[in-house]
């Protein structure tokens, strides 16, 4: 058996087979179903491209599609009106002398000084809530404010009293389970009590002290029969002979 080992072009009809699909020729496609196959597709393809764009490379994209049949598809990573106005922007004025750079520019020097006052509003706001800077505030705003407070006061002692009803129910559960070890040990104790109350009452126990206690006074009695030896010494004459 002979194997082929010669390369193979890239270019030829075989690769093209082996390594994927070949190209399509791009034109109408006549068939109704094939067409809006590749439509479905084609625009999940083209939407998939457009957030990686906008996510990988963080820029502003807008993409607008309509179908054969009239329907509206688009995606924004910020809004399509958005960037429809920042595109007129850059383009409407073709015979001023402000360029593309310009333009954006200008558009980011808006988005500061929004932000800007975004940042202000919320410093002015966390100072009223705490009670700063009060005097130039009107009854109406003073109200607001007041309302405000009490909403969040009002939220602040739920969950505060949510948190102890949870603390309670908790040490109600551990003052049943110690309860519980509590008569489970007293029970423990009283039997170990009667226990040993019946073990001194046994009478093998009572008889085991009766003749320990008789042993002892027989082997005393034994030694008061012994004879004494020992007598008194008396002092007798002599005997003489005649």
């Amino acid at each position: 058996m002979e194997f082929n080992t010669q390369p193979m072009e890239i270019g030829s009809p075989s690769s093209q087979r082996k390594l994927g699909r070949g190209k399509i020729e791009i034109k109408r496609i006549e068939n109704t179903t094939n067409r809006q196959v590749t439509f479905c597709k084609r625009r999940n393809g083209l939407l998939k491209k457009a957030y990686e764009l906008s996510v990988l490379c963080d820029a502003e994209v807008a993409l607008i599609v309509f179908s054969s049949r009239g329907r509206l598809y688009e995606y924004a990573n910020q809004s399509v009106k958005g960037t429809i106005d920042r595109y007129k922007k850059a383009y409407s004025d073709q015979s001023g002398a402000g360029s593309v750079a310009e333009a954006n520019a200008q558009y980011y020097q808006q988005e500061s000084m929004k932000l800007r006052k975004n940042i202000c509003s919320l410093n002015d706001s966390n100072k009223h809530m705490m009670g700063e800077g009060l005097t130039e505030l009107k009854p109406k705003e003073l109200k607001n404010l007041e309302a405000k407070l009490e909403r969040s006061i009002s939220r602040i002692r739920s969950k505060k009293n949510e948190l102890l009803f949870a603390e309670i129910e908790f040490m109600q559960k551990r003052e049943i389970e110690l309860h519980n070890n509590n008569q489970f040990l007293q029970a423990r104790i009283s039997e170990n009590e009667r226990a040993e109350q019946s073990m001194s009452l046994m009478p093998g126990a009572n008889e085991y002290e009766f003749v320990s206690s008789q042993s002892y006074d027989s082997r005393n009695y034994f030694q008061a029969l012994q004879p004494n030896t020992h007598y008194q010494r008396q002092d007798h004459t002599p005997l003489q002979l005649v």
